[in-house]
């Protein structure tokens, strides 16, 4: 898209609109090779500190960073059937290297539970080895046939974590701390708000007793899966032999859990706040957290305007903020508005002669409103309040939004016309049959999101499946997904 190109209105497209701000904002770009993508700096910015946060709360709760082969033996991947079965179509599979005919094709890293189990299986040998907490942030390729950027892309960055413990209680219990950290890091950086619940059999991982998720809810009411935790059971570890020696004596397998997110996070991040004019990211997540727009008409206000608005910047900088200072000339302060707009900078300062007499900045927020603040000593704290308040709004609205478009109780016809429709997230009864589960899917085009967890339920609880009329087992969450 040229720069003198609108956004397509979302209203109008918004698959178009969600390429139009990745463009405007300079996220990302198509590759040459067919389904990959090329993150640009202001989107790895994003993903940067994405990884930060993240990986300080796994290092919190006692994990390890680790670093496996990109290329993977594919009888590693036969030896779990439900595994190979799930992953086969995807693969992409290396059979020459060195100008030769390799002796056993190699799987370029579809996902790594198969290799880091014949590790695990020469490095643990007793209980005292256990437990295993381990992560590695690494990319991943699946050879998708619609791609979309960030989204789905055959080549993406994600942190796979891989645990390994001496019960089941113990695998369990990892496989939920991780999914309430995961909704943490969501709600808190993200603003994005989420359910979690339990995957139903024909949507969890392949190779795993259970699957937990994140699911958000996006602007044009469709699911984004935003990460999953697997209790893995004694699956792997049964096909590569990882045994260790409990505390009786005994031999037994290692219990596990995988769990992980994506680059895919970044396209939540869009299209959970961005508007019309481009990209709105929350300010925790901002490369650029504030921008100075210093305004002047002649070179001795320039360097009136440029002294103050440098010394914001060190203030700010010293603050903790990230900031820019753009002095660009031959830009209209207009022009730079826009432009900051379009790429999602929370917070802009306007900074002109009549400021700096009055000893004030005009704070504008990306989210709406502008007013002036006092330059001087307490303006690094009134920023950081902003950018707080900014923060907190992004995630009520966003949580607001996903209220009003959330049904409960809906009848087989409410399911349909919802699917059909505007679309949301539909809570009803489930009677676990696959078979109801395959004709919802073929006639709405939804999938069962997640059997919700306690916290998201109905109360009451409904009583018949919304397809067949029997018994329910459990409540469902129902959406069409990305």
């Amino acid at each position: 898209m040229a720069d003198d190109q609108r956004i397509t209105p979302r209203a109008e497209d918004f698959s178009a609109w969600y390429n139009d701000v990745i463009m405007r904002a300079q996220l990302a770009d198509y590759s040459p090779v067919r389904g990959c993508m090329v993150i640009r700096p202001r989107g790895y910015g994003i993903w940067e500190l994405m990884q930060s946060a993240l990986d300080r709360m796994f290092k919190d709760t006692g994990h390890e960073n680790a670093y496996f082969p990109l290329f993977i033996p594919q009888s590693f991947l036969a030896k779990e059937a439900e595994h190979v079965e799930g992953f086969a179509p995807q693969t992409a599979v290396v059979t020459r290297g060195g100008g030769k005919e390799l002796e056993e094709p190699l799987v370029v890293r579809p996902t790594s539970e198969t290799i880091i189990y014949a590790m695990l299986t020469k490095w643990v040998q007793s209980y005292r080895d256990l437990p295993v907490l381990l992560n590695q942030w690494a990319n991943i390729v699946r050879w998708e046939m619609r791609t979309r950027l960030f989204l789905r892309t055959t080549e993406f960055l994600w942190q796979e974590g891989h645990t390994a413990h001496a019960t089941a209680e113990e695998a369990e219990q990892e496989t939920r701390l991780i999914l309430g950290l995961y909704r943490r890091f969501m709600e808190e950086w993200m603003a994005m708000p989420v359910i979690t619940g339990l995957k139903t059999e024909s949507e969890k991982f392949a190779g795993a007793v259970r699957t937990y998720a994140c699911e958000a809810l996006m602007q044009d009411n469709r699911a984004l899966q935003a990460g999953t935790s697997h209790f893995l059971g004694q699956n792997f570890a049964r096909a590569f032999g990882t045994q260790f020696q409990t505390a009786g004596g005994g031999l037994d397998y290692v219990w596990s859990s995988s769990w992980g997110v994506s680059t895919r996070l970044v396209g939540g991040l869009i299209m959970s706040h961005s508007d019309d004019i481009g990209l709105v990211c929350p300010p925790r997540l901002a490369p650029i957290q504030v921008v100075i727009v210093p305004i002047f008409r002649s070179d001795e206000e320039r360097a009136r305007v440029l002294a103050v608005a440098g010394g914001i910047q060190q203030a700010l900088r010293a603050g903790g903020v990230r900031v820019t200072l753009d002095d660009r000339d031959g830009m209209k302060p207009g022009a730079k508005y826009y432009e900051w707009e379009s790429r999602g900078v929370p917070v802009r300062l306007e900074i002109g002669p009549r400021d700096v007499e009055k000893g004030q900045a005009v704070l504008a927020r990306r989210t709406g409103g502008k007013a002036p603040i006092p330059s001087g000593d307490g303006l690094v704290a009134a920023v950081q309040a902003v950018l707080g308040e900014i923060q907190d709004a992004l995630l009520e609205s966003a949580r607001a939004r996903r209220d009003a478009n959330t049904v409960r109780g809906v009848s087989k016809d409410e399911l349909v016309a919802l699917m059909e429709g505007p679309g949301g997230f539909a809570y009803a009864g489930y009677c676990g049959d696959d078979a109801c589960e395959k004709a919802i899917q073929e006639r709405t085009k939804a999938t069962t999101r997640v059997l919700p967890d306690e916290e998201f339920r109905s109360d009451p609880a409904p009583a018949t499946c919304v397809w067949c009329g029997r018994e329910a087992t459990a409540e469902a969450v129902w959406a069409r997904a990305y």
